[in-house]
């Protein structure tokens, strides 16, 4: 099994061990991806537990990760959970904050004390979203600009940019806001899954920030998982069925089908998907609070104002 090589590890531990935060990592069929996230984590001063959700590694592979010396717990649902892999990692955390890194991602050392001393200072803080750098060179993702030019009104007892999404590889979640919000949706399985979360998060009081000081690192594989634009905007369409007015539903799904028509190939795998899907979704339906929808027609306006990348905030 090809091992690559990992990051630098820092050059101390100031602080110590810090026994608040689980990391929650889902992986399928990448074993030498995740061993280099893992080396990462083991290197944090931190030393935060470690939960790898395997949603698809042969049996040596999953031997390998259990040696670790990040002393990681491994997790092993019958069939490929998607990012509900996440969802059964913090019900297994014992620790009141859970960060989640992907198989190909991980933590700059101090974000996790950070982020649990910001979520120790701010009791109704329910998800803190983090910078996050692309690559060796450390490319700032889009979505960074996108968060921090957030429309929403700041709060008082929140810290950073009040926001309506965040990347799902990148974020630290209070674990008793996680669990009351339901965690991800089994109808959105993986992909654009993070809006509809933000959405009950703050449905439930709690609050969603951006928070540049916290840094995490994504390294994707160049060859990536094949396209999966398709299950972006699928899910992303069932995200306004499941929560947002009708009419916002009906006029995004007659884009989507407008697309479909003229020969668009992703936008008809997409449509298929939100037809076969629609009568869960429908059955599943929780229009948001005002005060959400108002924030979320902040968000609608925004992005539509500045053509902004497809993520929303």
């Amino acid at each position: 099994m090809a091992r690559q090589s990992a990051p630098e590890a820092p050059p101390g531990r100031a602080g110590g061990p810090d026994g608040r935060v689980t990391v929650a990592v889902i992986t399928r069929d990448r074993p030498g991806s995740l061993l280099r996230t893992l080396d990462a984590l083991a290197a944090l001063p931190e030393r935060p537990r470690v939960i790898v959700v395997d949603n698809g590694c042969d049996d040596a592979a999953c031997s390998a990760v259990r040696r670790h010396p990040a002393a990681v717990r491994v997790l092993r649902p019958r069939e490929n959970t998607g990012a509900l892999g996440r969802n059964l990692a913090v019900q297994h955390a014992d620790t009141p904050y859970v960060a989640f890194s992907d198989d190909d991602s991980w933590w700059a050392p101090g974000a996790l004390r950070r982020a649990a001393d910001l979520l120790d200072a701010h009791p109704r803080l329910g998800l803190l979203a983090a910078r996050t750098l692309v690559g060796a060179d450390g490319t700032e993702d889009p979505l960074n600009a996108v968060l921090a030019a957030s429309p929403l009104p700041d709060e008082p007892d929140l810290p950073g940019r009040p926001v309506l999404g965040f990347l799902g590889c990148a974020c630290v979640v209070r674990r008793d806001a996680f669990l009351t919000a339901g965690g991800y949706h089994p109808l959105l399985f993986f992909g654009g899954e993070e809006t509809l979360l933000a959405y009950d998060l703050a449905a439930h009081g709690w609050g969603v920030t951006y928070e540049p000081s916290l840094t995490a690192r994504h390294h994707p594989d160049p060859a990536g998982r094949g396209d999966r634009n398709h299950l972006q905007r699928r899910n992303d369409a069932l995200t306004l069925w499941l929560r947002r007015p009708l009419p916002v539903a009906l006029r995004a799904s007659a884009r989507l089908a407008a697309a479909a028509v003229t020969g668009e190939h992703e936008a008809r795998r997409a449509l298929h998907g939100l037809l076969l899907r629609l009568p869960a979704a429908l059955a599943w339906r929780r229009p948001l609070p005002e005060h959400v929808e108002h924030a979320a027609r902040l968000i609608d306006s925004g992005a539509c104002a500045s053509a902004a990348p497809r993520r929303r905030s």
